[in-house]
Order: C-alpha cells, then structure tokens, then sequence
C-alpha cells in the first residue's frame, strides 16, 4: 500500500504546534523530549540526502510515542481543570496519538532516501550495504590483475 506523499515541513509543523499547546500544562521532561526530537527533523529537514537524519527522527519519534503516554499519564491534573489546561492537555493527547501515523509517513521518506532495512540493520547490526571497492583478497579482485598482467604495455 503506498502512502500519499506528505511533506516532512508539515509534519514539523504540526508537531511543533501540538507540543507548543501542550507544554502548557505538560512543562519539563515533556517538553525537553519533544523539542528534541522536533530538532532531530529540523537536521531530516536540511540534510534531504541524509539516511542518519531521517533515521533519527524516526526512532526518535517512536520513543516520544512511550514518553508522551508515561507523560501524561503521570501528569495529568486531577483538579478542576480550566479551559486552558483541558486544551492544553488535549492537544497532548492528540499529538501523541498522531506520533504513529507521522512514523509512517516518515518511514516512507526513510525508505525513498535509501534506508531500506532499518530494523533489520538497528537491531541485528547486519548490513546489506555492498561497496563498489573490493578487498585485495577477493578472488575478482585477483582474476581481474591477473588478465591485466599479460597485457603487454607500450612506453
């Protein structure tokens, strides 16, 4: 199933809107956390060729799923409420619940940027990555001098 094509700017900016409104109520380590990773897809944004950046911003916006929910439900003021704290403590809750569809489409941008493998290569540390250089004990490496060898050369 392809996804649409979604900006990495909007969700940026959707983020940083919903993490404004809610630090209101939620300051600290809700805060520190997702201004954090906003910063992470600041890099995404201005590395557009870079896998590291992407990959980042979206391992980072997976654990700021886990954090927003401990976050919040630690925090959340059992008080009266104002109208003010409801819609801050709202929009936290709705920015948190958009962190999995934002992975997606980030992961799209992930995998269109060259990052195929992510959870194999982060979990695994094997790497599918071939590089066009080969090593002087490779047996191509040593037929391909060996023909060059015989080849008579004209000074």
């Amino acid at each position: 199933m392809e996804l649409p094509a979604v900006n990495l700017k909007a969700i940026l900016l959707v983020h940083w809107l919903l993490t404004i409104w809610g630090c209101i109520v939620f300051p600290g380590a809700y805060a520190w956390s997702n201004f954090t990773i906003l910063a992470l897809g600041v890099w995404a944004v201005a590395q557009r060729d870079s896998v590291d950046a992407i990959s980042m911003f979206l391992g980072g916006l997976a654990v700021t799923i886990f954090l927003d929910i401990i976050h919040i439900s630690i925090f959340y003021p059992r008080a009266s409420l104002s109208d003010t704290q409801r819609f801050s403590a709202g929009m936290a809750i709705v920015g948190a619940l958009l962190k999995p569809v934002s992975c997606c489409f980030v992961y799209q941008m992930h995998r269109e940027r060259g990052g195929e493998r992510l959870l194999h290569t982060a979990f695994l540390g094997a790497s599918q990555e071939h590089s066009a250089y080969q090593t002087i004990d490779s047996p191509e490496a040593s037929d391909d001098l060996e023909s060059r060898a015989h080849v008579p050369q004209g000074y």
